[in-house]
């Protein structure tokens, strides 16, 4: 194990939710196929919603997600005006062969869009079952993996973050760019989604270390890393490592090496700030990550709580987000609203999270802001972008 860390207007234009930075994939999911383009609806009656969660699997943390997963999307029912959603509530038991038979049912019952499952192999499950049925699945999942034919994901994508920083990184001239990974799946794919968004902006990929996931793997590489920065031809280390994972063990380890924030600039592709006590590391201070907009987080959070008496759990927001845009495209009285070309319209949807905006890919794209640690705090020092083609995009 790692060491532990020590210690009546649109309301969707006002407020936002803190992001998850948990890599929601589950082991080596395929993508689902199919030319579906999704259900036409009356956007005069109540829209059918099937909301699929982890409940039923006798797992307290899955059954503490979904329930914060059905109130933000009651929360967000309640914040439509104009608009009505029936909305349903199916349990996957947490597991693929469930997810798929759920699904099924959800469809049965008439169902025009699924939103959820959370983890990827699910929400893949849940996808194939009804492909050939002409609906469109908004998972939960991040793991652009299982993206494509009608499935779509709404988590923050590593892609997606990797853009975001590294574009600001290359416009800071943080143009040399050391890419620092452990050996799991999620952080083979995060390496990738950032040397591919290295090679995007211009700058160049100067280096690449991977280590086994255990403490001893993340002390076996340090030297090696160290003795490549002191070399002098790096500006920036960018760590896929979550402060669950192996970050506290680097923040701590790398300084104790002689690498200091001045030979190159610490950047994350996972959040930073959850737990907030990462954010008091000593190796992090000075540090990059990618955030949506704190104010925003904050006033969400503040909504739920004052509406439930709880917090929200940290992807409760896409939830809400979710049933936002499904509710924005059935205001718009087009018939097609669900459909595939109605979900990726290119102007995007202002959610809990941000602006996020549907791929045709089943990928995403959401406005996040770039967060400096200074002194134990995340200070936004490049705020999320209003709109795409703003700043970030």
């Amino acid at each position: 194990m790692f060491a532990t860390l020590r210690s009546p207007r649109n309301p969707l234009l006002r407020i936002g939710v803190l992001l998850s930075a948990f890599w929601l994939a589950a082991c080596e999911p395929m993508a689902t196929v199919g030319g579906n383009t999704g259900q036409r609806i009356d956007t005069s009656a109540p829209v059918p919603v099937a909301l699929l969660v982890p409940g039923g699997s006798a797992n307290s943390g899955d059954e503490m997600l979904a329930k914060s997963l059905r109130q933000a999307a009651e929360l967000a029912i309640s914040d439509l005006q104009g608009v009505k959603v029936d909305l349903r509530v199916y349990n996957t038991g947490g597991t693929p062969a469930q997810a798929a038979q759920v699904a099924s049912k959800a469809v049965d019952d008439g169902a025009k869009v699924i939103l959820g499952p959370v983890f990827a192999e699910a929400a893949n499950a849940a996808g194939l079952a009804v492909a050939s049925r002409n609906v469109n699945v908004l998972s939960f999942s991040n793991n652009t993996d299982i993206a494509g034919g009608n499935v779509f994901v709404l988590g923050p994508t590593f892609p997606n973050t990797a853009n975001r920083l590294v574009s600001y990184a290359a416009r800071q001239g943080k143009r040399r760019i050391m890419v620092v990974h452990e050996q799991t799946t999620a952080g083979e794919i995060g390496a990738r989604a950032i040397e591919s968004a290295v090679a995007r902006s211009g700058a160049v990929v100067a280096g690449k270390a991977a280590y086994p996931f255990s403490q001893q793997g993340v002390a076996s590489a340090v030297p090696a890393i160290a003795s490549r920065v002191k070399a002098g031809d790096i500006d920036a280390l960018f760590m896929t490592a979550d402060t669950a994972g192996a970050l506290p063990l680097l923040a701590q380890l790398l300084p104790e090496q002689g690498v200091s924030p001045d030979m190159a600039k610490f950047i994350g592709l996972t959040r930073w700030d959850i737990p907030p006590a990462t954010l008091s590391l000593p190796g992090v201070q000075g540090g990059w990550f990618a955030m949506p907009d704190p104010v925003m987080n904050q006033q969400f959070q503040s909504r739920y709580q004052a509406a439930y008496g709880e917090m929200p759990h940290p992807i409760a927001g896409l939830a809400y987000d979710g049933i936002a845009a499904i509710g924005a495209l059935v205001k718009s009285g087009n018939p097609n609203a669900l459909t595939r070309a109605g979900l990726t319209q290119g102007s995007g949807f202002v959610g809990v999270n941000g602006i996020f905006r549907l791929r045709p890919d089943g990928s995403n794209e959401r406005g996040l802001a770039v967060a400096e640690v200074r002194n134990g705090q995340a200070v936004v020092i490049d705020p999320a972008p209003r709109s795409f083609g703003g700043a970030g995009f």
